[in-house]
């Protein structure tokens, strides 16, 4: 029996558990940019570094737990993902990279032009 996509309903749910596990992988990654802008709300993140050592042991960790839950076979089969080829990890990272250089450029306008517009909009 053929599904949608002249695949059998096997195929189809093995390419469904691939792109839902490459989405919760892109997820990881965007999420290293995310935690990355939060650290200050003016300072420049190559200003303050990475001397968090809570913050850095979370981006490891989570990096870490995604791999294993990804590259573990018995793991994988009770939470229903697919190993990922390496391939797939990639779309997500200048999402990630554009976040952090975004907010860079936000955090420059909001130093060099104190109370000004983007300030007033953007700063929390």
């Amino acid at each position: 029996f053929m599904a949608f996509g002249g695949f059998s309903l096997v195929e189809n749910m093995k390419i469904l558990r691939t792109a839902q596990t490459a989405f919760w992988a892109s997820i990881v990654i965007v999420q290293w940019g995310d935690i990355l802008i939060c650290k200050t709300r003016k300072l420049s993140l190559f200003d303050q570094g990475m001397k968090n050592d809570v913050l850095n042991f979370g981006l490891f960790f989570e990096t870490v737990l995604a791999f294993f839950l990804i590259y573990t076979p018995g793991v994988r089969t009770v939470f229903g993902i697919e190993k990922l080829r390496f391939i797939y990890w990639l779309p997500a990272i200048p999402f990630s990279i554009f976040i952090v250089v975004y907010d860079e450029c936000r955090k420059c306008l909001v130093r060099n032009f104190p109370g000004g517009w983007l300030e007033r909009k953007t700063y929390w």
